[in-house]
């Protein structure tokens, strides 16, 4: 397989996860009806979580995310910041006047960062589809490719997380207030989903038996 047939299937396989509706996907909706470059700096935190990781799946180190308790710990804090997401969002919702723009809260910087390392699918991509592509990149390519393969699949964050956040700022200015608190209504509703999904799912393997030591 040549290096460029091989960074088509990366782009193909990392398309495949970037454009799967997920906790990112409704923050950035969220907060770029605020700030145009919501998206982008969401895919700069996002990044910022994301190159250690394939570093360290480089290095050999890819069995530490499947181990229970990482996934366990992981889906506890990011449920949990989601909740908080939502729920600060319905609360800016619930106060805000008819006409004015409500704030989604956070940093989009800080949200890339927890809602990628507090998502135990995240970590879990990585360590299936991901490690096979970084584990073909080094064998059949070298470290160039690697390279090449982080920035390909990173490049598919930042262009659809800024594709977000630009049409949600056009779409609060074009439809107005009204239409903006439903959108960021049920992106409010979506974060609680997520939330609630993740904390339910750790809680019923660690009610299953599954040991976090």
């Amino acid at each position: 397989m040549s290096l460029l047939l091989f960074l088509l299937n990366v782009l193909a396989i990392s398309l495949s996860g970037v454009l799967a509706p997920g906790p990112v996907t409704a923050a950035a909706i969220g907060m770029g009806s605020r700030n145009r470059f919501a998206g982008a700096i969401m895919a700069i935190g996002h990044g910022a979580v994301e190159f250690p990781v394939m570093i360290l799946l480089a290095l050999g180190v890819g069995g530490l995310l499947a181990w229970p308790s990482v996934s366990i710990v992981i889906g506890l804090i990011g449920g949990g910041f989601l909740i908080f997401l939502g729920v600060q969002m319905f609360r800016g919702l619930a106060t805000m006047e008819t006409s004015a723009m409500p704030r989604t809260p956070g940093s989009p910087l800080m949200a890339g960062i927890v809602l990628s390392a507090g998502n135990p699918y995240f970590l879990l991509w990585w360590a299936t589809a991901g490690l096979v592509l970084i584990t073909r990149a080094r064998t059949d390519f070298g470290v160039w490719a690697l390279a090449l393969l982080a920035l390909t699949h990173w490049s598919c964050d930042l262009v659809w997380l800024t594709v977000l956040s630009w049409t949600s700022f056009k779409g609060s200015v074009l439809l107005g207030p009204k239409s903006q608190r439903i959108v960021l209504a049920v992106c409010a509703a979506a974060m609680l989903g997520f939330g609630l999904y993740f904390i339910v799912l750790q809680v019923i393997r660690l009610a299953g038996g599954v040991s976090v030591s």
